[in-house]
C-alpha cells in the first residue's frame, strides 16, 4: 500500500524523511491553487461554502463522473464472543487537504486516498463492531467524518469511533502511540456515570481548535432505563489525549440549571447528547453545541422540569469548558426533536449593522438566529402556549419558543387538508387512516390514543443542516415533510435496554396509504422534501422549491393516469454546499445529486447516481487547478464514492 503524502506541510520537510511521496503533478501553467475542504462543513464555522466557480451556472451541464470507490463492506455474522453487526449506509462527507482525500466508512474504517483517482494510500481499521456488534440504534454501522490537526511538523487525523477517540498519524495511518493509550482515549473512562460501553456511540466527526479536540456522543432512542449514558461533551489535549474540560449537559447539584430537573432527575437522566456536527468560533475560541433530548424522547413523567440543556444550543469557552451563553428552543421535549444540524456561523448585516451570528436550524422547521457572542436573538422570539399532554404522570410545559423571523421553512402541524387527494379513493383512505389519531398543530404532545406530529421525528432539518454564502448572507436549508405517529403505550415488562412507564408503541408507527395495486403511498400531499433559501441580512424567505423526486410514488399503480408534479420532492436528512459558482449541490437523502441555481432554485444539472446517496458533498480544487465535486453514496455492501469534474 502506498504511503501517504505529509498532507501539505512543506515540500521541504518532506523531503528528509524517508517516506517522503513522489513529487507532486505537474501544475499547468497559469492553473488556480488548490483549495482544500478540511472540515467537515467546509470551514470551522460550518458554512458548507466553497469559494470555487470553476464549476459553475454556465457550465455545470457538463460535469461528468470520473472515478468512483467501492468500500467493499460486508455484514459480520454473530459467533462465539461476537454479536451480529452490518454496515448502514455510507453519510460521511470526505476532508480534502492538498490532493488527498481523508474519510471514514460506515465501519468506521478510515481512509486516505489520492483525490484525483480514488485509490487509497492506506486505512486504518478500529474495528467497532467487535464483540459488541452493532450500536442499538437499528440503521447499522453509520459514521460521518473525521477531523486533522497539524503542526510545522506534523500532521494528525482523529476519529470517534464508538467509545473511542483514536489518533492516526497522516502519514501512514498508524495510530499516535503517545496519544492515550497507544493511540487512543477511553470516552466512557470518566464520565457523570459508569455506563455500558456498548450503549455508548459516535457518528460525527470530532471538532479541533488550536491543541484541543472535542467530542461529543450518541446514544440510541431505543435505549430507555435510568442511568443510561450522558450526554457529556469532553474535550483533550491533541497531542497526549490528556481529559482537558467535561461540559455535562445534565447540571449536577449545585451547577447553573440544576435546578430544572425536579425530583433530583439529574441523577438518572441520559442522553441529552450532542450527537450531530458541532461548530467553533476560531478567533473568540467559542465552541457551539446542538444539544439533543433527554430520555425518553416521548415521554418525561420521569424528568420533570424544563430539563435542562436538553434541546439547546450551548455556546462553551473552549479554554475552559465553562457556558457562554444557552439557548433552549423546546422546553422538556417530548417529540425527538433533538437539535440535529451543526449551527452555522455567518456575519451579515441587519438594519444596516454587520452582525456575527449563530444559526441553528432545527426538526420543527425552524432558524433560530442568535448573536454569536451574546446570545441575544437576532430577531425576537415568542414564548407561545401549546397543547398539553393527557398521558398519566406526564407535565407538559405550557409553552414553546417561536421565532418571528424567518418564517419557517417546513410545514408545521397537520389537518385534514393536508391528506393525499390525487384521487377520491386515495384521501378517503389517508382519512379513515387518520381518524383514529389526533391531528393538530406544532408541539401536539404524544399520547395514548396516537398523536400525529409535523414535522416528523426526521424534521424539518436533518443532520445535512445549511448552507450559507457569506457573499450573500443567503442560507440553503433542506427539509422533509414527512408527519410521525406519536403514539405511547403503557409498559409494564422491564428489560434490559427498556425501563420506562410510558414509552412509543413499535406497533404504532409508520403512516401511509394502502391502497389495494401496488405497495404504500405516504398519506400526505407532496412535496415530501424542500429546498429554501433565506436572507439572512433581512430575515427574509427568497424562495423555496420541491427538492428531489420519489421514484415509488410516481410509479405506484394506484396513481396511473394522474398528473402528478414534475417534482415530488425527497425525505431525507442530509443537506447541501453552496459555491461561488453559484450553485447549491445535493441529493436531499435520494439517488439524484442535483446542481441548483442559487440565486433562483432553477434545476440546472441532475445525475442519477444508482443509488441513494444519504451524505453531505463537498468539493475541493487540486495542485494542478481542477476542481472536483465529491458525495458518498449507498449502503452495506453498495458503499461507494464518486467524483465529478469537468471534461
Amino acid at each position: 500500500m502506498r504511503t501517504l503524502l505529509l498532507l501539505a506541510l512543506p515540500a521541504t520537510l518532506a523531503a528528509q524523511r524517508p517516506d517522503a511521496p513522489p513529487p507532486p503533478r505537474q501544475v499547468t501553467p497559469g492553473a488556480g491553487k488548490g483549495v482544500n475542504w478540511a472540515n467537515y462543513g467546509g470551514d470551522a464555522g460550518g458554512q458548507k461554502y466553497s469559494p470555487l466557480a470553476d464549476i459553475n451556472r454556465d457550465n455545470v451541464g457538463q460535469l461528468r463522473q470520473v472515478w468512483s470507490w467501492d468500500a467493499n463492506e460486508r455484514p459480520v455474522p454473530e459467533g462465539p464472543g461476537q454479536k451480529a453487526a452490518r454496515p448502514g449506509q455510507f453519510q460521511a462527507t470526505a476532508l480534502a487537504i492538498g490532493d488527498t482525500l481523508i474519510f471514514s466508512t460506515p465501519y468506521n474504517r478510515v481512509i486516505a486516498a489520492d483525490a484525483l483517482t480514488g485509490k487509497p494510500y492506506w486505512e486504518f481499521d478500529p474495528q467497532p463492531w467487535k464483540t459488541y456488534g452493532q450500536p442499538s440504534n437499528g440503521t447499522g454501522l453509520v459514521h460521518r467524518g473525521v477531523a486533522t490537526w497539524s503542526s510545522a511538523r506534523e500532521r494528525r487525523v482523529f476519529i470517534a469511533s464508538r467509545w473511542r477517540l483514536i489518533a492516526l498519524d497522516a502519514k501512514d495511518g498508524k495510530p499516535i502511540a503517545s496519544f492515550g493509550t497507544n493511540g487512543e482515549v477511553d470516552l466512557t473512562a470518566n464520565l457523570s456515570r459508569t455506563v455500558r460501553k456498548e450503549h455508548y456511540t459516535n457518528t460525527s466527526p470530532p471538532v479541533v481548535w488550536g491543541n484541543v479536540v472535542i467530542v461529543g456522543n450518541g446514544v440510541g432512542d431505543r435505549l430507555q432505563y435510568r442511568g443510561d449514558p450522558p450526554g457529556d461533551v469532553q474535550a483533550f489535549d491533541v497531542r497526549t489525549g490528556q481529559r482537558l474540560w467535561r461540559f455535562k449537559t445534565v447540571p449536577e447539584a449545585g451547577e447553573f440549571g440544576n435546578e430544572t430537573w425536579k425530583e433530583d432527575s439529574w441523577r438518572y437522566a441520559g442522553h441529552t447528547n450532542v450527537w450531530a456536527p458541532f461548530t467553533v468560533d476560531s478567533a473568540r475560541g467559542i465552541a457551539y453545541l446542538p444539544v439533543g433530548t433527554p430520555s425518553n424522547d416521548w415521554y418525561g413523567g420521569e424528568r420533570e422540569g424544563s430539563g435542562l440543556f436538553g434541546e439547546a444550543l450551548v455556546a462553551v469557552d473552549i479554554k475552559t469548558g465553562k457556558r457562554v451563553w444557552h439557548y433552549q428552543v423546546v422546553h422538556h421535549g417530548l417529540w425527538d426533536y433533538d437539535l440535529p444540524a451543526a449551527p452555522a456561523l455567518a456575519t451579515v448585516t441587519v438594519n444596516g449593522r454587520r452582525r456575527d451570528i449563530v444559526v441553528q436550524a432545527t426538526k420543527q422547521g425552524f432558524l433560530f438566529v442568535f448573536d454569536r457572542v451574546t446570545g441575544a436573538p437576532i430577531w425576537p422570539i415568542e414564548e407561545r402556549p401549546v397543547p398539553q399532554s393527557t398521558v398519566p404522570g406526564e407535565e407538559s410545559w405550557p409553552t414553546q419558543p417561536f421565532p418571528t423571523k424567518p418564517a419557517a421553512f417546513a410545514p408545521q402541524g397537520i389537518a385534514l387538508d393536508d391528506l393525499i387527494n390525487f384521487t377520491p379513493e386515495l384521501r378517503q383512505l389517508a382519512v379513515n387512516e387518520v381518524s383514529r389519531y389526533q391531528l393538530g398543530p406544532l408541539y401536539l404532545p404524544p399520547s395514548l390514543q396516537g398523536a400525529i406530529a409535523r414535522p416528523g421525528v426526521i424534521g424539518g432539518a436533518g443532520w445535512g443542516g445549511v448552507a450559507i454564502d457569506p457573499e450573500t448572507g443567503w442560507l440553503y436549508v433542506k427539509a422533509s415533510n414527512e408527519p410521525a405517529l406519536m403514539a405511547i403505550m403503557k409498559r409494564d415488562a422491564k428489560s434490559d435496554t427498556v425501563d420506562a412507564p410510558y414509552t412509543l408503541d413499535p406497533s404504532r408507527r409508520g403512516l401511509s396509504v394502502r391502497p389495494q395495486a401496488g405497495g404504500s403511498l405516504p398519506i400526505i400531499k407532496p412535496p415530501y422534501g424542500t429546498l429554501t433559501a433565506i436572507d439572512l441580512n433581512t430575515g427574509d424567505t427568497k424562495w423555496t422549491i420541491p427538492l428531489g423526486d420519489s421514484p415509488a410514488v410516481r410509479s405506484h399503480p394506484a396513481l396511473a393516469g394522474v398528473k402528478l408534479p414534475p417534482k415530488l420532492g425527497v425525505v431525507g436528512s442530509p443537506g447541501g454546499m453552496v459555491t461561488k459558482g453559484g450553485l447549491v449541490f445535493l441529493t436531499g437523502g435520494g439517488s439524484v445529486l442535483y446542481a441548483i441555481d442559487s440565486r433562483t432554485g432553477e434545476y440546472k444539472w441532475e445525475h442519477d447516481l444508482g443509488q441513494v446517496a444519504y451524505s453531505n458533498p463537498m468539493t475541493f480544487r487540486s495542485r494542478a487547478g481542477k476542481q472536483y465535486i465529491v458525495i458518498a453514496t449507498g449502503a452495506g455492501t453498495t458503499s461507494k464514492l464518486v467524483a465529478f469534474a469537468l471534461p
